[in-house]
C-alpha cells in the first residue's frame, strides 16, 4: 500500500517537481540567510577573535567592541596592581586611512600593542617574524590587506608582500609580516604595529587607551579576576568567551557585542524577513501543489476506500508522500547552501558560519510545512464517499 503511495507521487512528475522546488527554495532561503546572518554576527566580534586575551577592560559605558570610549594612560597600573592580575597591557584599536598610490584611501583597523611583550598579537602568521614589529615605522598585516592595499586589486601579482611601504595618514608604514584574521564587521583589513606607534599614526586627542587586556595568574578563575577588577578600578571587565545564549555569571564581550547588534542595528529584521518570506513561499507552493496532487488523485483513494482501505490507512499514505518530498527537498536545498558556502568560504564574502542548530531548525520548518500540505490532503479524503467514485 505504501509502495503504491510513493508511486502515485513519482507517477505525476510535474506535481512531484513543483512540491520539490517549493521545499527546496524554502530551505535553501531559510538555511543560506541563517548562515549569513550568524557569519555577520561573529565579523562583529572579529577584533576579540584577532586580539587573544582573556580579559577586555574597558571604559563603563562601553557596550561592545567596535565602540570603546578611550581611557587614560594611567588605567593600565591601576588594573596592573588589582590582586589575581598575572599581566595588564595597553591596547589601541581604532579606524585609519591609508593612503593608496593613486592618491585615493583605504579604511583599516589598526591594532597597537605593547612593544615589550607584544600582547595581543596575531596568533598566526603567515610570513615574517613577529618580533620585526619593534622596528620602526614597521606593521604587521592581515591577509585582506595584501589585496586592499595593492596598486591594483584585481592583479594577484600585484599584493602587498614584506617589504612594502605604504602611507597611515601622512606617515610611513613598512610590512614586516603577514598574518591570518578574521574579517573586519567594517569590512576594513586588521593592521597591527606598537602601541606608541599607533598613537602617532592616528589624530592625536587627550585619552588615547582604547582598552587595557589582561590575563588572572595561574589557578586564578577569569570570572573572579574580572569582577574583582571592577570592584577595584570602577572599570568595566570582559571575559573574553564563546558566545552564549544563556546567563553567565560574569558578561562575555562576544555575547554582548552580538546581542548589541541584534537590538540595536536592522540587521535581524532583514534576515528574519527573508527567513520569513521563504517559509511562506514554501507553504504556499507546497500546500497548494499537494492539495492538487490530491485532488487528481482522489479517486485513485476513493477506489482505495470503497476496496477496504481505511481513513487511517490512507491518511498514512499522504503523510508518506509529504514526508518524502519534504526530505527530498530538504536535502536539495542543504545541497544549494553547501554550495553556496563553498564560493562563499573560497571568496571570503559573504560571511558564512552555520552552527549545528541551523540544520535541524531548517528540517523542523520543512517538516511543519509538510503536515500542513498533508492535513489538507487528510481532510479531503476523509470527507470523500466511497460511492461517489461509481457515479457517472
Amino acid at each position: 500500500m505504501y509502495r503504491l503511495a510513493l508511486k502515485m507521487l513519482f507517477g505525476d512528475t510535474t506535481k512531484y517537481l513543483m512540491l520539490i522546488m517549493g521545499l527546496f527554495l524554502a530551505t535553501f532561503l531559510i538555511a543560506q540567510q541563517s548562515a549569513v546572518f550568524c557569519g555577520l554576527m561573529m565579523w562583529t566580534t572579529s577584533t576579540l577573535k584577532n586580539v587573544p586575551a582573556p580579559i577586555w577592560v574597558v571604559e563603563t559605558k562601553v557596550q561592545q567592541v567596535n565602540e570603546t570610549n578611550p581611557m587614560r594612560d594611567t588605567d593600565v597600573g591601576l588594573v596592573r596592581s588589582v590582586d589575581g592580575v598575572a599581566w595588564a597591557m595597553p591596547l589601541y584599536s581604532g579606524i585609519q586611512r591609508v593612503r593608496q598610490p593613486d592618491g585615493s584611501f583605504k579604511i583599516i583597523q589598526l591594532i597597537g600593542i605593547d612593544s615589550a611583550t607584544l600582547a595581543g598579537a596575531p596568533a598566526q602568521m603567515m610570513e615574517g617574524n613577529l618580533e620585526d614589529l619593534r622596528l620602526p615605522n614597521t606593521v604587521i598585516i592581515d591577509e585582506l590587506a595584501t589585496k586592499r592595499l595593492s596598486k591594483n586589486p584585481k592583479d594577484p601579482n600585484a599584493k602587498v608582500k614584506v617589504g612594502d611601504i605604504f602611507e597611515i595618514n601622512d606617515i610611513e608604514a613598512r610590512v614586516v609580516g603577514i598574518c591570518k584574521a578574521m574579517k573586519s564587521f567594517t569590512g576594513g583589513p586588521y593592521v597591527w604595529t606598537t602601541y606608541e606607534r599607533a598613537l602617532q599614526y592616528s589624530p592625536p586627542s587627550r585619552k588615547m587607551l582604547s582598552a587595557v587586556i589582561a590575563a588572572p595568574i595561574p589557578g586564578r578563575s577569569i570570572v573572579e579576576t574580572a569582577q574583582e577588577i571592577e570592584r577595584v578600578t570602577g572599570l568595566r571587565a570582559f571575559v573574553n568567551g564563546g558566545f552564549t545564549f544563556g546567563a553567565q555569571p560574569h558578561a562575555e564581550f562576544n555575547t554582548n557585542t552580538i546581542w548589541w547588534y541584534v537590538r540595536n542595528t536592522g540587521i535581524p529584521i532583514s534576515f528574519g524577513i527573508t527567513v520569513v518570506v521563504g517559509f511562506i513561499v514554501g507553504m504556499a507552493i507546497a500546500s497548494q501543489t499537494f492539495y492538487a496532487f490530491v485532488l487528481e488523485n482522489l479517486r485513485h483513494l476513493g477506489a482505495l476506500k470503497a476496496m477496504g482501505a481505511s481513513n487511517s490507512v490512507l491518511c498514512f499514505m499522504l503523510i508518506i508522500q509529504s514526508i518524502t518530498v519534504g526530505i527530498v527537498g530538504f536535502g536539495l536545498g542543504m545541497l544549494g547552501t553547501a554550495s553556496f558556502a563553498y564560493f562563499a568560504l573560497k571568496n571570503s564574502e559573504p560571511p558564512f558560519i552555520m552552527p549545528w542548530p541551523v540544520p535541524f531548525i531548517a528540517f523542523g520548518i520543512i517538516m511543519l510545512i509538510c503536515t500542513f500540505a498533508s492535513l489538507l490532503g487528510i481532510w479531503r479524503v476523509s470527507k470523500f464517499e466511497p460511492a461517489m467514485v461509481f457515479r457517472g
